[in-house]
């Protein structure tokens, strides 16, 4: 009996000890937004050859070979810009012990749009549903 009395004791102190762990490294929107502008740069940047081909031909014409440069550029020099639109665009559910960011970019009726679905957990940020609309 005196066993299963510390037994069920040290439990409930992991559990409370890593509920309180859990709490502590719950990231915060500002962390959200800062991970999110990174792996939007960085998924617009690997698939930058697709969005130049998908461009009109006349600007095909004009820009040639400089479109993927022209995106990376634009990209690097407005990344307050990407993180405002983010920040805009998500709303946050706090759990205490997680938190879920829901984010819905849409830029314009002639452009796709993007739902993105993360969890954050122990100061790190999963994406657990991604999909273009």
């Amino acid at each position: 009996m005196k066993l299963f009395k510390f037994a069920s004791l040290l439990l409930g102190a992991s559990l409370l000890g890593l509920g309180g762990a859990m709490v502590i490294t719950n990231p915060g929107q500002e962390a959200y937004e800062e991970y999110a502008t990174q792996q939007l740069t960085l998924y617009l940047e690997t698939r930058s050859d697709e969005i130049c081909q998908d461009t009109p031909s006349f600007l095909q014409d004009l820009l040639q070979d400089q479109c993927g440069r022209l995106l990376r550029s634009l990209l690097d020099n407005n990344q307050n810009q990407v993180r405002q639109l983010i920040s805009r665009s998500t709303e946050r559910q706090n759990f205490y012990v997680l938190s879920i960011y829901k984010t819905n970019l849409h830029l314009h009726d002639l452009l796709p749009s993007y739902y993105v679905e993360s969890v954050g957990v122990f100061q790190n940020f999963y994406i657990y549903t991604a999909e273009q609309r």
